[in-house]
């Protein structure tokens, strides 16, 4: 997984970690804790409610905060989208900021008395949002328990949650209560939106800090061995077609201009095709085993004999007309073994 389409959430990642190891290396770690006494209530600093969200106060925490946002933020961002993603991390820093403030004057006689640094409300916000709807791919069993491959998630948000309580455990139940509010749509969170020219001054001005989104693509045109070197009348050239109308259809265009990859890495792929056999092609048959069959009298079909056979019997499988062309000494031999086993079959 990438933070391709999703850039907020790699703006949020890379923001929270700067501001941490910042924080840190200057040893200002105190301002950023929020303690109802005597930071709130006898010296009235209540610049610390929105500034406690910036920063996390150790590196353990961080890393958490960091694993669980790549796990749920890229994906809720896909679903939502960039613009009501970052309205939602806007909502729900705003109302979790709130209900933090409540939860301190309420309970502070209980042993509340204290949240601790950053902005762990929103990513169990984003959690929730990642647990009811997102659905999980499979499921296993450890000792009879069952689990899914979302429970790796959860196990690291409970860690987080029980990091430093009671304050982790209250910041991870308003997290969770801030989720619930904005699906419920009760306040209609939903229906904000940043302005148009925060957004534009985001694209224009924050998206370059954070660099590409999208990751490095290796060249998907690969040509096995005798496509150049033995061809075969009149199916060379289909073979070759098809190799490149695969590539240029499955091959995403660039960002400076409008070629593609795989365009651009065909002349390399075919000169070295051919060039004949190399040291590196006689190793890699050695591990695959085609020396061995080839001395076993087994003969290797090539890439161009797989696709003419294919372009005659487009239903069979690829393994059915490799196998066929391995057992017969030519395409002819394979194509009335073929024939002979659909007429048996029907």
């Amino acid at each position: 997984m990438s933070f391709e389409h999703a850039p907020v959430s790699k703006g949020l990642i890379v923001g929270c970690a700067l501001s941490s190891i910042t924080v840190g290396l200057f040893d200002v770690k105190h301002y950023f804790h929020l303690q109802l006494v005597p930071h709130l209530s006898r010296h009235h600093q209540y610049w610390r409610l929105g500034l406690h969200h910036f920063a996390f106060s150790n590196s353990s925490d961080l890393f958490l905060a960091v694993l669980i946002l790549y796990s749920t933020g890229v994906v809720i961002e896909r679903r939502f989208g960039s613009i009501k993603f970052a309205s939602f991390i806007l909502a729900s820093l705003f109302v979790s900021t709130i209900l933090e403030f409540v939860a301190l004057i309420l309970f502070h006689r209980v042993g509340l008395n204290y949240i601790p640094s950053g902005p762990s409300a929103l990513v169990f916000n984003i959690l929730y949002q990642y647990s009811r709807s997102v659905p999980f791919v499979y499921q296993f069993r450890i000792f009879g328990i069952p689990l899914n491959n979302k429970s790796f998630t959860y196990v690291l948000a409970l860690q987080l949650a029980l990091s430093h309580l009671p304050g982790s455990g209250a910041s991870a139940l308003i997290g969770v209560l801030t989720g619930i509010l904005y699906r419920s749509d009760i306040a209609n969170l939903k229906a904000y939106r940043v302005s148009p020219q925060v957004v534009l001054f985001a694209r224009n001005y924050l998206r370059p800090l954070i660099g590409t989104t999208r990751p490095q693509r290796r060249s998907n045109l690969a040509l096995p061995d005798g496509v150049a070197t033995t061809p075969v009348v009149g199916a060379s050239n289909s073979a070759e077609t098809l190799l490149r109308e695969e590539v240029v259809t499955t091959a995403r265009r660039s960002e400076q201009g409008g070629t593609t990859t795989g365009d651009s890495a065909s002349p390399s792929s075919e000169a070295a095709a051919t060039t004949g056999p190399s040291v590196m092609r006689e190793w890699v048959n050695e591990l695959t085993g085609r020396t061995d069959r080839a001395n076993a009298g087994i003969r290797v079909p090539t890439d161009a004999e797989v696709v003419q056979v294919s372009t005659m019997f487009p239903d069979l499988d690829r393994d059915v007309i490799v196998g066929a062309l391995q057992r017969s000494s030519n395409i002819e031999a394979a194509v009335e073994t073929l024939l002979g086993s659909q007429t048996q079959t029907s």
